[in-house]
């Protein structure tokens, strides 16, 4: 009687058990399909959001990108703008430097051009005076000479009046 008893509660606890299973297994597969919802609830939000962020992050570094090559550009302008207003500098030394010597050899050139003319004047009144010499000694010469002319006229013409009775 002790066996008899033990069969039907072996088949009965392996009921049990296999329906403990059964619920077990069906427990598990209810968690997966509520994980499967989860999950497919939550990844397309998660992949909206990772999205967002690999945009934001795609954003930022494209900001930080931009802001280094600015800032390379930058200093590539300043080191141009330097080099060029030393370049600058260089050249209007040197045009300011043949400006100085254009204008030291122009007041070089007045200077001369004033000496040559004081001289050219100097020169001109002496070449005056010279002919004004001149003309007072050939005044003098033909003073003399017409005055020599009139004594000899007169001379022949008292001597021709003188004369007329003689012959």
């Amino acid at each position: 009687p002790a066996m008899a008893e033990l069969r039907p509660t072996a088949p009965r606890a392996a009921e049990a058990e296999l329906l403990l299973l059964q619920r077990q297994a069906l427990a598990e597969e209810e968690a997966a399909k509520a994980k499967r919802a989860l999950l497919t609830r939550f990844l397309p939000e998660k992949l909206s959001r990772e999205e967002q962020s690999s945009m934001w992050g795609l954003h930022k570094v494209r900001t930080l990108w931009r802001s280094a090559q600015r800032k390379t550009k930058d200093q590539e302008l300043r080191q141009d703008i330097e080099i060029l207003s030393q370049t600058f500098t260089r050249v209007m030394d040197c045009k300011d430097g043949a400006i100085e010597a254009l204008v030291t050899e122009l007041k070089e050139a007045e200077e001369q051009q004033n000496r040559a003319l004081r001289s050219h004047l100097h020169l001109t009144d002496q070449l005056l005076q010279l002919q004004r010499c001149r003309l007072g000694y050939l005044e003098q010469g033909f003073s003399a000479q017409v005055g020599a002319l009139k004594a000899e006229f007169e001379a022949e013409r008292c001597g021709i009046s003188g004369g007329e009775g003689e012959w």
